[in-house]
């Protein structure tokens, strides 16, 4: 089996041209590049590939007098060129390199060889997620993938680069990740991009002379703590032309997603865990039905479609898919456990985490997601109270005590159903009425969601409760982490006398805790809600690593910033179609919620499900809102906007022929129920 390094290279680099055939101490950076490959005990020869343009004859020339075969190729297919080096060496495996990455160990490209040899794969990387510091990346492949990659890519940002296609995929390969065993290596960089990055490898290389060793570098890391803050900061290209069309972006084929819903009906009710991941909350055949896997801020179906993902699992990952700091403590405690017999060290560390952020929190308990504890704290709150019935405002959950107040109520005893009243946000007078008759035990409402409250209403609601002798309960399931650190409680300055948090706490991880008031919380220890789940390590660790995050990198003046950034953007784009009588974007910048009208021409659901076709279309993963996390950068968001600019012209055009309805290739999506009014 024939292993082979192919390193890229070209002259032609926009900010730093001609950068490999630049000095880095003694050698040039494609000749340290070139030895780290020679030096590679599993790597059985070298080729240097680049364009056959005029000015890349440099490259050619120094590789004919250092004795390093070259191949030469198309400048803007890399894949075709990528292939036809391959084949002409009779490579079985290829290890793709690239010329401004001289600080590469041989010793990670043979892990990444073994990955493939020994774990049977089709690809193995270092950089999904990326947890070693850029300039260390690495990736290796079979042949096979490789020439299934160059017969199928059709598209120009599979083809301009060499992997895209299998990495995409992940449906048709065998992939693995190699990751770092050292905590926040990422933060490194170690690539030859710009002038000031060869100055600043230089000064590294005259520190650490064999900076080809991966532990020789890592100590002088460690000896040298603020390096990465001496790193040149460097502008790139996150944004493309706005003025650009979504052309190369268009997601049409959902032929395996189609095939294995077929699957999932024949064993899965709805074929999905959850009402809104099913097939029935999306366009049919014209949207991606099941994922493969998530980097950042964007998914990848199984048909190899990419997206901006403005879903974000239903809102908990509220950092991006695959954030390698949570993936970190994960990892390290999975060497340790998952579920004991005992509770462990977490359940303490992560509970007095919460006491200090979140105004109500003075005790706290565990579960695994927001019902468990929506729930818990509809039974804590009878105990306390002495009082059977609840008022609901928002969405809580799929147990009986909530559910039945909903019209998705089959399967509820109306004895049930009957303890439970649902009331408008907003509307105070109501909810006076009601808790004056002393037979209600408490208010569940989300603090906000597609409405802004009224000046005095939330504080004016925990006057009345206690007035009355009611409790106040606060579904921070989604505005928990996203508003502010302490939630929506600290963000409008009323403090309720329970709370419910989940989605974001674990960044992806199934975790909730219900917090409240120590006298209220003490009746935990009279009522039964018990699980074996309760204080799974994993997920512990992952709400540590998670909120430390959040707080450390500042991430929900992000969240902010990036929901402003695209309500402005969006909302300027209604009203120069003259729109708004048909779409709205209501609530709060983290957390946008998308409001279609009945207009002339079409209804609200009519419009919505053209506008997710179309949105999906071009890309970009949408359900009915904003959930914007940590990851979503300015490339995300210019692609977003742009795709809302053609989608609401497409949709303007539609109404004003009348023709909507002939231009939905899928029947009408239907909400399964209302409850946000």
């Amino acid at each position: 089996m024939k292993k082979v390094a192919i390193i890229q290279a070209r002259m032609g680099s926009t900010r730093f041209p001609g950068k490999v055939l630049r000095s880095l101490g003694d050698q040039l950076v494609i000749q340290r590049v070139v030895n780290a490959a020679l030096k590679a005990s599993l790597v059985d020869e070298v080729v240097v590939t680049t364009s056959v343009k005029e000015n890349d004859n440099q490259i050619y020339e120094w590789c004919i007098k250092n004795d390093v075969r070259v191949f030469r190729g198309s400048e803007d297919n890399v894949l075709k060129r990528f292939y036809g080096a391959a084949k002409e060496i009779g490579a079985d495996i290829i290890v793709r390199l690239t010329g401004d990455c001289p600080f590469l160990d041989p010793w990670i490209i043979d892990q990444i060889i073994s990955m493939v040899t020994v774990g049977n794969l089709d690809y193995a990387t270092n950089t999904m997620p990326p947890t070693w510091p850029d300039g260390l990346d690495c990736e290796a492949f079979t042949f096979k993938a490789l020439e299934q990659a160059h017969l199928h890519a059709k598209r120009s940002s599979d083809t301009e680069h060499v992997t895209p296609y299998i990495r995409n995929n992940q449906k048709l390969f065998k992939t693995g990740n190699f990751v770092s065993p050292i905590k926040r290596l990422h933060e490194y960089r170690f690539t030859v991009d710009t002038p000031a990055d060869l100055e600043f490898m230089e000064s590294v290389y005259q520190i650490c002379p064999n900076v080809n060793s991966f532990s020789n570098l890592v100590a002088t890391i460690s000896e040298y703590p603020d390096l990465a803050s001496k790193q040149p900061l460097i502008k790139r290209d996150e944004g493309f032309d706005k003025s650009k069309s979504t052309e190369d972006i268009i997601c049409e084929n959902f032929s395996v997603s189609q095939q294995l819903l077929n699957n999932a009906l024949e064993v899965i009710p709805l074929g999905s865990q959850t009402f809104s991941k099913a097939y029935i909350q999306y366009p049919k055949n014209t949207a991606p039905l099941f994922l493969t896997h998530g980097q950042g801020s964007r998914v990848w179906d199984v048909d190899g479609n990419e997206y901006v993902d403005l879903v974000s699992a239903l809102l908990p990952n509220i950092l991006g898919y695959c954030d390698p700091d949570v993936n970190f403590a994960i990892n390290e405690q999975l060497q340790k456990g998952i579920s004991f017999s005992l509770p462990t060290e977490l359940e303490i560390q992560l509970a007095e985490k919460l006491c200090q952020i979140i105004p109500s929190a003075e005790k706290v308990r565990f579960a695994k997601n927001g019902t468990d504890v929506t729930s818990a704290a509809i039974r804590l709150v009878r105990a306390y109270t002495s009082r059977d019935k609840i008022i609901v405002c928002g969405y809580h959950g799929w147990q009986d005590w909530y559910i039945g107040s909903t019209t998705r109520n089959k399967g509820v005893p109306s004895a049930i159903s009957g303890l439970t009243t649902s009331v408008k946000y907003n509307d105070l007078e109501v909810i006076e009425k009601l808790i004056k008759s002393e037979e209600y035990a408490a208010i569940i409402m989300e603090p906000c969601n597609s409405q802004e409250p009224l000046p005095g209403y939330l504080k004016g609601i925990k006057d009345i409760c206690e007035k009355h002798g009611s409790l106040l309960i606060f579904d921070e399931i989604i505005t928990g982490f996203r508003f502010a650190l302490g939630g929506a409680q600290e963000y409008f300055g009323v403090t309720p006398h329970l709370s419910c948090f989940g989605k974001a706490m674990g960044n992806g991880m199934p975790i909730s805790a219900i917090v409240g008031r120590n006298d209220i919380m003490k009746e935990m220890e009279e009522i039964f809600f018990s699980g074996t789940f309760g204080g799974e390590a994993l997920s512990l660790a992952a709400a540590i690593a998670t909120i430390d995050k959040i707080e450390e990198a500042k991430v929900i003046p992000y969240l902010w910033e990036v929901g402003d950034e695209l309500t402005h953007e969006v909302n300027t784009i209604i009203k120069d179609l003259n729109l708004e009588e048909v779409i709205a974007l209501c609530g709060f910048s983290p957390w946008k919620i998308l409001q279609f009208k009945d207009c002339k021409n079409a209804s609200q659901f009519e419009i919505r499900t053209f506008f997710m076709q179309e949105m999906i279309k071009r890309g970009v993963l949408i359900l009915g809102s904003h959930n914007v996390s940590f990851s979503h950068n300015k490339l995300d968001r210019t692609q977003i906007i742009l795709a809302y600019k053609e989608v609401l012209n497409r949709l303007q055009d539609c109404l004003k022929k009348d023709n909507l309805k002939k231009n939905i290739h899928s029947p009408v999506i239907e909400s399964i129920f209302k409850v946000r009014t």
